[in-house]
């Protein structure tokens, strides 16, 4: 059976810390085993005077000392991976599930990492993607920003050697978020494009650059997340056009809202139709909503890639390279 080691934190609204699991077999063990390294169930992460995290004395094991209280060093592993939930709890569980289901292959152990999971932050995620599908204005820009960065600190001081952020709008705050970070930070973009290049893709066309299309919502096309990162890499960018944005993939999502699958499915195959029919060699469905409306035996998917997917894989390449540093 495969094991999982892993810590996991869950943000309230008033406390910034939660639940941290021990090693644990899959998801939820009969028998937790203890041993040095046990750690108690529950860690509280309070804010002192001047804004910063703090743990309780008590949440850790009497042999561990304030030193390990003040440190927050809650994983030693050279290949610790930290995670920023995105906009719900759920996706970021999605997430998690490819992780742990990818790097556990072949017999081997399921990577170590800690989550952060912020419902506020979920919250404001939520909004900022709202917002920025309707205007360029970001009123909770400042807001998020900071919160990110308290995550980043947070998971930094926690043993993460990297940190990813599985979430499509996180390009929004990159540049801001990475600046002083002691650890690799993963860029969702980057690592989509790098992985086009290595697959060494052909031109549809002779004599033009190879073509990659996006299908996402709007706020994601507008914080141009993918478009600069494959042009770095020499991809000619094709994105829908306003008649199809407007008649096809908002109306998908719409569809879905309604539990209208069959009507989803329909309005997505038109969308990736057109951008077929414009020469790309593959299509980014960077939206998490949209990946799920065809049926996995859809031929229309094997023209189609997924950026959590290819984060997930630069992550796992990444862990297995550090894995006996």
């Amino acid at each position: 059976m495969k094991m999982l080691h892993s810590y996991t934190l869950s943000c309230s609204p008033n406390l910034v810390g939660g639940t941290m699991m021990r090693q644990r077999t899959h998801l939820k063990p009969k028998h937790a085993t203890k041993g040095p390294c046990a750690i108690k169930s529950s860690i509280l992460l309070q804010k002192d005077e001047d804004g910063k995290l703090t743990a309780s004395s008590d949440s850790f094991p009497p042999s561990t000392g304030n030193a390990a209280a003040a440190s927050l060093s809650v994983l030693g592993h050279s290949n610790a991976v930290g995670i920023i939930g995105g906009v719900s709890a759920a996706s970021t569980l999605s997430f998690l599930q490819k992780l742990v289901d990818w790097s556990s292959r072949e017999g081997r152990e399921s990577l170590p990492f800690i989550v952060c999971n912020d419902p506020i932050l979920n919250r404001e995620l939520s909004s900022c993607e709202r917002n920025l599908g309707k205007s360029c204005f970001l009123p909770e820009y400042d807001v998020v920003l900071e919160n990110l960065l308290q995550k980043r600190k947070f998971l930094e001081r926690s043993g993460a050697r990297c940190i990813i952020t599985p979430f499509h709008i996180s390009d929004l705050w990159y540049e801001k978020i990475s600046e002083g970070c002691t650890v690799p930070l993963f860029h969702v973009g980057e690592c989509m494009a790098s992985e086009l290049k290595e697959a060494d893709l052909k031109p549809i066309e002779a004599g033009s650059n190879c073509k990659i299309g996006i299908l996402a919502t709007e706020a994601t096309l507008k914080a141009e997340i993918y478009q600069e990162k494959l042009q770095n890499q020499g991809f000619e960018v094709v994105l829908p056009d306003k008649a199809t944005m407007e008649h096809t993939v908002l109306p998908a999502m719409e569809a879905l809202n309604r539990n209208d699958t069959e009507g989803a499915r329909t309005l997505l195959r038109i969308a990736l139709q057109f951008l077929l029919l414009r020469a790309v060699s593959t299509v980014i469905l960077a939206s998490e909503d949209l990946q799920k409306v065809l049926p996995q035996d859809d031929p229309l998917l094997k023209k189609c890639v997924y950026p959590m997917d290819a984060l997930a894989r630069a992550t796992i390449k990444w862990a297995h390279s550090r894995e006996h540093s």
